[in-house]
C-alpha cells in the first residue's frame, strides 16, 4: 500500500464543535425508564447523564420524543413542538438539556420533515375538509386509477412494504413513502415550509444545539398529472431531477434553514440522513445547506481491509469537496448491531459493491438459528470501533454499542413493534432487535432499565452486558470506549490522514499528523509493530505483536 495523504480543512482551536465530535444516539424509549411503565423517557435520560459524561461524548442525538401513535417508533410525529406525554413534558426536556449542558454535552434533536403522523392535526383536518381543500394541499392527494378510482394512482411500493398509496373515505388516495400512518407532506406548500422554520426556532430557543434531519433526500417532489409506473420510476436516475427523491430543489429548503441556524450564536448545526449517490452527498453537507451528512459506507462494509480503506479514502474526498467533515457510523436504530453483523457469514455483493441482502436479515429470519460467531463478532467490532474513532471527522455511536450489545433475535412475534415486520411477513423481521431497552444492572425485572418490565423483552444474556457489571471490569469494552474517547480528545487536532505501507493486503495503517498511527489487522495473522509504543489497543499486544482482527493506536519508535 502506498503513502497517500488526504487532507480536509484543518481544525483550529475555534473550529465548530461538530467537526470531530463523538455523538451518542439516544433512542429515548429504550434508554432509561424513570417511572416503571416500561417506556424510556426524558427523565430517564437525565438520570443517566453521569454514564454519558464518563463515556466522554461531546453530544447526544435524541431520536424522536414527540407525541406519536408509534406506528414507526416515533418517526410518525403528531406534534413537532411538544413531548409525548409517555416520555415527559417540555419542562422535562428543558431540565434534561440544562443537565446535559452542565456536563458540557451538546443536544441534537431529530426532525422528521418528509411526513407527519396521520394523527397530526393537519392530516385530521385534511380528511375532514375533503377534495380541493387548502388542508389537503399540505399533503399529496390524488384520484385513484381504474374506472371508479378504486385502484391506487400508481403501483409504487412503500419502503415498509405494500402500496405507497392509501385510500380515504371520500375515495381519494394519499402518498406515504413509509408507513400508512405517515402521509408525505407537500413541500410546495409555503405553509409547510413556514411551519418547519417555526419548529427549528422552537427547539433552538429551548437549547437544542443541532438537528438530525430524517430522510433529508425526500421532501420536495415533482408529481405531474401523469405519474410514472414503478418500473419507469426505478429506471430514472437520481441526478437532481427524479420525481420523488434527491431533487435539486430540496436544497432551496435547506438554504432557508441554514439562514435560521446562522441567526444563533453559535450557529445551530445539522446532519442529513441522505441515502443518495456519493457524488450527490456534498450538496447536503455544504456550508450553505445542512453542513454535514451521514455516510453509511463503513456501516455497510464487511470487516475487510480493502473495503475499509476504500470507504475512508472516498469519504474524505467527499468531505473535502463539501468543506465539511466526514461522519462515521457502525450501528444505529435501523440496522443489525455491528458485533452481530461481524459474526455472521459475509453476504454476497452486487457488481457495484452493494450487499445482495441487508446484512443480518437472513439470520433474523432464521430466528437466530444460522451460525453466529459471537466472540469473533465482538472481537472484530472492537477493532472496527477503534479504527473508526481514530478517523478525521465525527463519530456517531448508537446506545448500547459501548456495552458490546449484540442484536436481540429472541422477540416473540406478539411483542414486536416495527411496521416492517407486519407489512413484510416472512421477508423482513424489522428493527426491534436493536431497540431493546438497555441493561443497567444484572438483575431486576428490566435489568435496571426501570422499576417494571421493559416494553420490548430483554433476553437473559443481556445481564452479562449490564453497565454496572462492565464498569467493574477494567478490560471491558465499556472501558475501551471510555479510554478511546478520552485519548481521542487529547490526540486529535487537524483532519489529515496519511496511509502507510504495511506489506500485507490484510493490514491497514494510517498516520495522523499529530504523530500517532493506527494499525488494524483484518486477517487472523498477527502483525509486528516494530517497537512502536502502544497507546491503546482493542486486544492485548504480547511482545509487540498486534493479534489478528485487532486495532492499535501507536506512536512509532
Amino acid at each position: 500500500m502506498s503513502s497517500v495523504e488526504h487532507v480536509t480543512p484543518a481544525v483550529t482551536e475555534d473550529a465548530p464543535w461538530w467537526r470531530q465530535a463523538v455523538v451518542y444516539q439516544v433512542y429515548p424509549r429504550a434508554f432509561a425508564d424513570s417511572n416503571g411503565d416500561g417506556i424510556g423517557d426524558l427523565r430517564g435520560v437525565t438520570s443517566r447523564i453521569e454514564h454519558l459524561a464518563r463515556l466522554g461524548v461531546d453530544a447526544v442525538w435524541l431520536s424522536p420524543f414527540y407525541p406519536s401513535p408509534l406506528e414507526d417508533g416515533g418517526y410518525d410525529v403528531a406534534d413537532y413542538r411538544d413531548v409525548d406525554p409517555r416520555l415527559g413534558t417540555l419542562t422535562d426536556f428543558d431540565e434534561m438539556v440544562g443537565a446535559l449542558h452542565a456536563h458540557g454535552i451538546k443536544v441534537v434533536v431529530d426532525i422528521v420533515p418528509n411526513h407527519t403522523s396521520a394523527a397530526h392535526p393537519w392530516f385530521v383536518e385534511a380528511l375532514a375538509a375533503g377534495r380541493g381543500s387548502a388542508a389537503r394541499e399540505r399533503y399529496i392527494f390524488r384520484e385513484g386509477s381504474g374506472v371508479d378510482g378504486s385502484q391506487p394512482p400508481t403501483d409504487w411500493e412503500s419502503h415498509f412494504g405494500g402500496s405507497a398509496w392509501e385510500r380515504v373515505a371520500d375515495g381519494q388516495w394519499y402518498l406515504h413513502n413509509f408507513a400508512v400512518g405517515q402521509p408525505d407532506l407537500n413541500w410546495h406548500s409555503e405553509e409547510v415550509r413556514a411551519d418547519f422554520i417555526e419548529t427549528i426556532r422552537f427547539w433552538s430557543d429551548r437549547g437544542a444545539d443541532g438537528f438530525r434531519v430524517d430522510v433529508a433526500h425526500y421532501l420536495t417532489k415533482d408529481l405531474g398529472e401523469v405519474l410514472p409506473s414503478k418500473a419507469e420510476l426505478e429506471a430514472l436516475p437520481w441526478d437532481g431531477t427524479h420525481p420523488l427523491a434527491d431533487r435539486d430543489d430540496v436544497h432551496e429548503v435547506y438554504a432557508t434553514w441554514r439562514a435560521v441556524f446562522d441567526e444563533y450564536d453559535p450557529p445551530r448545526t445539522a446532519v442529513a440522513e441522505a441515502w443518495v449517490d456519493a457524488d450527490r452527498l456534498p450538496l447536503y453537507a455544504s456550508a450553505e445547506g445542512l453542513g454535514q451528512a451521514f455516510n453509511f459506507d463503513l456501516l455497510e462494509a464487511d470487516f475487510d481491509a480493502t473495503q475499509f480503506r476504500d470507504v475512508v479514502t472516498h469519504n474524505l474526498d467527499l468531505a473535502a469537496r463539501s468543506g465539511s467533515s466526514s461522519t462515521w457510523v457502525l450501528s444505529n436504530h435501523d440496522v443489525v448491531r455491528h458485533p452481530t453483523r461481524y459474526g455472521l457469514a459475509v453476504p454476497g455483493r452486487t457488481d457495484d459493491g452493494r450487499p445482495l441482502v441487508k446484512h443480518g436479515a437472513t439470520w433474523l429470519l432464521s430466528g437466530g438459528t444460522e451460525p453466529l460467531d459471537r466472540e469473533g463478532g465482538a472481537r472484530r467490532a472492537r477493532a472496527a470501533t477503534l479504527f473508526a474513532l481514530a478517523l478525521p471527522g465525527s463519530m456517531y455511536l448508537y446506545q448500547g454499542e459501548e456495552l458490546g450489545l449484540h442484536e436481540v433475535v429472541e422477540i416473540p412475534d406478539d411483542r414486536r413493534e416495527d411496521p416492517t415486520f407486519f407489512r413484510n411477513p416472512g421477508v423482513d423481521v424489522g428493527r426491534d432487535g436493536c431497540r431493546v431497552p438497555l441493561p443497567w444492572t444484572p438483575d431486576g425485572s428490566s435489568l435496571g432499565f426501570g422499576s417494571g418490565p421493559a416494553g420490548l423483552p430483554q433476553p437473559g444474556w443481556m445481564a452479562d452486558y449490564a453497565v454496572s457489571r462492565l464498569e467493574e471490569d477494567p478490560t471491558s469494552i465499556l472501558h475501551l470506549y471510555q479510554d478511546a474517547i478520552a485519548l481521542r480528545r487529547r490526540l486529535l487536532r487537524g483532519e489529515e490522514l496519511t496511509w502507510r505501507a504495511t506489506g500485507r493486503d490484510d493490514v491497514v495503517r494510517f498516520a495522523r499528523h499529530e504523530g500517532w498511527e493506527v494499525v488494524t489487522t483484518f486477517g487472523r495473522e498477527g502483525y509486528d509493530l516494530d517497537g512502536a509504543e502502544v497507546l491503546l489497543s482493542s486486544m492485548p499486544v504480547p511482545d509487540g505483536v498486534l493479534p489478528g482482527e485487532a486495532t492499535a493506536w501507536v506512536r512509532p519508535s
